[in-house]
């Protein structure tokens, strides 16, 4: 497995070793011994899925304390692009974030600490992701940012009226 460094050092990217023969290929999506070195005392507690069609954009997400969550996200379908950014306020890094193409060919992961918000758009047809979290899900401290808050200034890959959105993600809130 290869670490691969993002402009926040707490946000890493891993590429797992994949091994391909004639019957097609094989990767150990998570193998505690492999990953315990970079994130510590991290426990994932909970995996989840989505599966989602083109432009939708879920997010910018985060758990607030003491449910805060870190993440690690794949993508066994499609391609995503997947954005963290940073939201501690007491931080060098605040409110920049990680860009990164996630999709099936590339196999890359994505590590996100607590204190980021997440979010994904979806630039295939069709994307399954899947992601380990550290803390479980509580609705009542469920919280986000908008995905064009002008405070990120994040840079989609889809023009604003190729994106789908909930309706919850619609009502979330700008950080100023």
């Amino acid at each position: 497995m290869k670490t691969l460094s993002t402009n926040i050092s707490e946000v890493l990217i891993f590429s797992p070793d994949v091994y391909e023969d004639k019957r097609g290929d094989f990767l150990e999506s998570y193998n505690y011994n492999n990953y315990k070195k970079y994130l510590y005392d991290i426990c994932f507690v909970q995996d989840n899925e989505s599966r989602s069609k083109k432009g939708v954009l879920r997010g910018l997400h985060y758990q607030e304390s003491p449910q805060s969550q870190a993440k690690l996200i794949r993508v066994i379908k499609g391609r995503i692009q997947d954005i963290a950014v940073d939201i501690r306020e007491e931080s060098p890094t605040f409110k920049k974030y990680v860009s990164i193409e996630l999709n099936e060919s590339n196999r890359h992961q994505l590590f996100i600490p607590e204190g980021f918000a997440h979010g994904f758009l979806v630039l295939s047809d069709e994307a399954v992701v899947q992601y380990k979290v550290s803390n479980y899900y509580e609705s009542n401290l469920e919280s986000g940012y908008r995905y064009d808050d002008p405070a990120f200034n994040i840079k989609w890959m889809l023009d604003e009226k190729h994106i789908i959105l909930s309706e919850k993600d619609k009502l979330l809130h700008y950080l100023e």
